[in-house]
């Protein structure tokens, strides 16, 4: 029996669709393992990671000190004003028409406690006298002190503090005492109460010394003495200088409104008015844009730390070229070999922002335990500054991770 065998069906050839299929798929990296393979190039050279670390780590910790030591110096300044208080008003003499000085009347102080809101006035007044530590110094000789009258009140109305001895009062302002601010105080080399000094050609006896005065700078320089004994021992015509007003706060700025037509009915432009704490919000205004500056030179040491970690990148990219080559024999796509530098890249910038920050911290801390200053930085500085790094990190390292990933197995293997 002839037996015929049927031919096998010839099977179609495979396409395009089909190969793909057989293909197997690359192994993905999950995040953990992004990290791990990043680290493992920091770990195997340790001292170029530190090293190009340092220099993140200085701009960070430039940056996060310049904005902590910044809010620390604005956070005093805004505690100091509030406890001094902004309803402290001053009254000055103008200029007139023909550019001289006006002088005010002798009761301008009486004057200004008469409106209704203005809780205390006091008043200060200039005189010819000079003040030296003795006889023996010639008269030019000044050292800037200015020697001032001045009414009993003025400590309660300033707000300022003796630092020794006691203020003038009925029994001692019309003998030859005097009452020297604490930078007078310090060019006269006096320390503590109870010496004398060579004033308007007679010896007057210290009786007290202050501190400093935030609100009245220009009585921190000053010789006070009391105001019949500066008429009667200096020639004082009785005119004051400067007029110092306290009001309810709810009214500074009306009592503002009104204090030069009270001073001055016929010549109110004669009369200048100011408030003293204006004078201490400017010095914030003037800090901040000193610390701009500063910021500006942190974010340079800060680029040029990217610059840095970018020429480590390169060099490792260069070193590490068998790594590659058998990585991406084993079926590593170029996704994965960018993603591993990048990482590298971007978790040593990330670690020198972390270092500076706290590097930062700490010397704002000290400084400001220095200065006996409220620790402050904001917490969105912090996060900031570490975030800057890490993105110039990712910019630093993306022309080595893309260098590394444009490498074929052949050439990466391939050792010159």
């Amino acid at each position: 029996m002839n037996l015929r065998t049927k031919p096998r069906p010839t099977p179609p050839p495979p396409t395009a669709t089909t190969a793909r299929e057989k293909l197997p798929t690359p192994a993905r990296l999950r995040p953990r393992d992004v990290i791990a393979v990043g680290l493992s190039g920091l770990r195997g050279r340790k001292l170029r990671a530190v090293l190009s670390a340092l220099g993140i780590a200085i701009g960070v910790a430039a940056m996060v000190a310049v904005v902590g030591i910044g809010t620390s110096s604005e956070a005093r300044l805004n505690e100091q004003i509030a406890k001094l208080g902004t309803n402290l008003l001053t009254v000055g003499p103008g200029t007139s028409f023909t550019g001289d000085q006006s002088p005010l009347p002798s009761d301008a102080d009486a004057m200004v406690e008469r409106i209704g809101p203005v809780e205390s006035a006091t008043a200060t007044g200039k005189t010819r006298g000079t003040v030296r530590r003795n006889d023996r110094i010639g008269e030019g000789i000044t050292g800037g002190i200015e020697v001032q009258a001045a009414r009993l009140d003025l400590l309660d109305t300033i707000g300022a503090k003796l630092r020794a001895g006691r203020f003038l009062d009925p029994a001692t302002e019309r003998y030859p005492t005097v009452v020297l601010g604490s930078k007078a105080a310090e060019r006269l080399g006096i320390d503590a109460p109870g010496g004398q000094v060579w004033l308007g050609g007679q010896w007057f006896t210290v009786i007290g010394l202050l501190e400093p005065v935030p609100l009245a700078p220009e009585l921190d320089t000053s010789a006070l003495v009391g105001w019949h004994a500066a008429t009667e021992y200096l020639g004082f015509d009785g005119s004051p200088t400067t007029v110092y007003t306290r009001t309810a706060e709810s009214a500074v700025e009306s009592v503002r409104d009104v204090l030069a037509p009270t001073v001055n009915p016929k010549n109110p432009n004669e009369v200048k008015v100011s408030r003293p704490s204006d004078a201490l919000a400017a010095q914030l205004a003037a800090k901040d844009t000193f610390n701009a500056l500063l910021l500006g030179l942190g974010a340079v040491a800060l680029l040029v730390g990217g610059v840095g970690v970018a020429n480590t990148m390169v060099i490792a990219v260069l070193e590490r070229r068998q790594e590659i080559g058998l990585r991406r024999a084993l079926g590593a796509h170029r996704g994965q070999i960018r993603t591993q530098f990048l990482t590298e890249a971007v978790t040593l910038a990330g670690l020198g922002g972390v270092a500076g920050a706290l590097l930062g911290g700490a010397a704002t801390y000290g400084y400001a335990a220095v200065k006996d200053w409220p620790f402050e930085i904001p917490l969105i500085a912090l996060a900031g500054a570490v975030a800057a790094s890490a993105a110039v990190g990712a910019i630093a390292g993306l022309y080595p991770a893309s260098r590394a990933a444009r490498l074929t197995p052949t050439e990466a293997l391939a050792t010159s």
